[in-house]
């Protein structure tokens, strides 16, 4: 493996691009700690939140954006309004003619979706933003020299910061751009994935903070870390990690064989190959959408539940206690109630985004132009059906493998009593992103050595 990275820094066009990946990344980490000039970062916004349900949330959504929330930087928003921006026009594409014609028409297609995406993503910005701001002003968490008669935020202030989140989105988008261009790896993915794995350093710390203070002791009663816990935890690590990788890899391989031609003499075609479909063919995206959708519940309950303490009188009432009951299971990302809407969520997000990406009509109709079909299925209907068969059954393997990666940062917190976000290294969106852009990245980094002559990072010597 030593030798392997030896080459890899010895092939000039590999190295450049390692290079200034690296330094676009570094980037983008020290923007990440440039605060908004207008906030106290001694008020952090998920302390604000402690003891609600609204910091777990909060803290799903800055995994996947690759935001600092809590530290409320230029980079606050993340990359998460070019994701939806690019989520939106994917979507639109497939329902909406015109972009489905744009879509077929190649390279200049492509480019005029990405400036129409780019464009959105402003819009998402300054919507987003403005509503960012907001909160921290209702929170108060401005400074005092920043407000006016000490209560409320000017104007012009609030344009100035929503301008400068918008501006350090968009940076973030044209780093990602450049990445995909100039370096190694798909841009955005990075991005995403450096947010994650900037968190490890702090989790991992806290979570061996008895063994540094020399706390740790075994038969730990409730609420402490003893050593059959961290034991527990460690090897619980390696399995998730196992898992992920196992089914982010796992594929159902159709078999197929191509048809013989004679020409003279020689008979051509004959041979057989397969047709890889992924198990886990919707990637992160049903995690994504199921934990965005739980946050509307979460804040119109939470609203209602507020509505009905004001309007109830001293002694509450029946309303007041379901509103507060509903309030608590959809916020709450412990609760059954949550669990099981997350889960249900994800299944249908799975069939939805499996349904979009995959058109087993178009494969069926590409396998008999090329001559190819599978073997006991007649091309066309016949193969489409078979393939829709076979996409259901695995999308089903696949989302509940999904489902029980979203909910295991949760399963580890309740059980073992420590914080979300060193549960969160367990499972959940950031450890199936992680794995997906490092196989991404090992790929791309073997095509460069295979071109070469040189064998991949994942191949035995």
């Amino acid at each position: 493996m030593w030798e392997k990275l030896r080459i890899i820094f010895t092939i000039p066009e590999l190295r450049t691009k390692i290079g200034l990946t690296l330094l676009l990344l570094a980037i983008y980490r020290v923007g990440s700690w440039i605060p908004l000039p207008i906030i106290d970062q001694s008020k952090g916004l998920f302390t604000a939140q402690d003891g609600t349900g609204w910091r777990t949330i909060m803290e799903s959504v800055a995994t996947f954006a690759a935001s600092n929330l809590d530290q409320t930087t230029i980079f606050g928003l993340g990359i998460m309004p070019y994701i939806s921006a690019s989520i939106i026009f994917q979507l639109l594409a497939s329902v909406y003619k015109p972009l489905e014609e744009l879509q077929k028409e190649g390279e200049s297609g492509r480019k005029k979706i990405n400036e129409y995406t780019r464009y959105a993503t402003v819009v998402l910005c300054l919507a987003q933003s403005w509503f960012y701001v907001s909160i921290l002003a209702g929170q108060g968490l401005i400074r005092e020299e920043y407000l006016v008669a000490g209560r409320y935020l000017p104007f012009n202030w609030h344009l100035i910061s929503v301008l400068t989140m918008t501006a350090g989105t968009i940076f973030l988008m044209w780093l990602g751009e450049q990445i995909d261009e100039f370096g190694i790896g798909n841009g955005i993915s990075l991005l995403i994935m450096a947010g994650i794995l900037a968190r490890i350093p702090k989790a991992g710390f806290e979570f061996l903070a008895p063994v540094f203070e020399g706390e740790l002791q075994l038969g730990s009663s409730s609420g402490q870390m003893g050593v059959e816990t961290l034991l527990v935890l460690a090897a619980l690590f390696v399995g998730v990690i196992f898992g992920v990788v196992f089914m982010t890899m796992g594929q159902r391989r159709i078999p197929t064989q191509s048809a013989k031609h004679v020409r003279g003499r020689r008979v051509y075609g004959g041979t057989r190959t397969f047709l890889p479909l992924r198990v886990n063919q919707a990637g992160v995206m049903p995690i994504i959408f199921a934990s965005s959708l739980l946050m509307f519940p979460a804040m119109f309950f939470h609203w209602l539940a507020d509505v009905a303490v004001r309007n109830s009188g001293p002694g509450g009432g029946f309303w007041s206690e379901l509103m507060a009951e509903l309030d608590s299971a959809f916020s709450d990302s412990s609760s059954y109630v949550h669990n099981v809407f997350y889960v249900l969520l994800i299944y249908f997000f799975c069939y939805f985004w499996t349904a979009i990406t995959f058109n087993p009509k178009d494969m069926a109709e590409n396998l008999k132009n090329f001559g190819s079909f599978i073997p006991g299925y007649r091309p066309g209907k016949r193969t489409a059906d078979y393939l829709e068969k076979v996409m259901v059954r695995i999308t089903y393997v696949g989302a509940g493998f999904l489902s029980l990666v979203a909910i295991m940062p949760t399963l580890v917190a309740d059980w073992t009593h420590i914080e979300y976000g060193i549960a969160s290294l367990y499972g959940g969106t950031g450890v199936l992103i992680s794995v997906s852009v490092a196989f991404d990245l090992v790929q791309k980094i073997d095509s460069h050595l295979v071109m070469r002559n040189y064998k991949g990072l994942l191949e035995r010597t």
